[in-house]
C-alpha cells in the first residue's frame, strides 16, 4: 500500500527472524504485526483515530482486532533516542489481527490509511 513504509511480520522472508519463524511456528506465522506509516508520528495518530472496527488497546492476543502507535502511547514517556534504541519508530504501528471478517478489517484498515494521508495531501 502506498502509505506503508514498511511491514514487519515473521511469515515475510526478508524478516530477520522468518528462518526461525518457519522452524518453531509449525501452525502459522500469528496474527501479529507492525508496520510504518508514511508521514511519521502525526499519519500514525490519524491512523489509530480513523480506525472504526479496530480497537486501540496495548494487549495482544484478543478475539478483536487491536492497534496501536507505541511513540505515542506505551513508550511516549520515552526520549525520541531511547524509543529509536527500543525499536520503536515515530510511525510504528502494531497491530493483532481478531477474528472478524477479513474483508472488514482490510476497508477498516484502508479507510484509516486513506485518511492518515489526507493532511499530507492537502499541504
Amino acid at each position: 500500500h502506498p502509505a506503508v513504509s514498511w511491514v514487519s511480520y515473521p511469515g515475510l522472508e526478508d524478516h530477520p527472524y522468518h528462518e526461525n519463524a518457519k522452524k518453531y511456528l509449525r501452525n502459522g506465522f500469528g496474527g501479529v504485526l507492525s508496520f510504518g506509516v508514511q508521514g511519521g508520528i502525526e499519519a500514525g495518530n490519524t491512523f489509530i483515530s480513523s480506525l472504526k472496527l479496530t480497537s486501540h488497546l496495548a494487549n495482544v492476543g484478543d478475539a478483536k482486532t487491536l492497534a496501536i502507535q507505541p511513540a505515542a502511547t506505551t513508550h511516549q514517556q520515552l526520549s525520541s533516542e531511547e524509543q529509536i534504541a527500543s525499536g520503536v519508530t515515530p510511525d510504528l504501528i502494531r497491530v493483532s489481527v481478531g477474528l472478524e471478517n477479513i474483508e472488514d478489517i482490510k476497508d477498516d484498515f484502508e479507510a484509516a490509511l486513506q485518511a492518515s494521508q489526507q493532511s499530507k495531501s492537502q499541504e
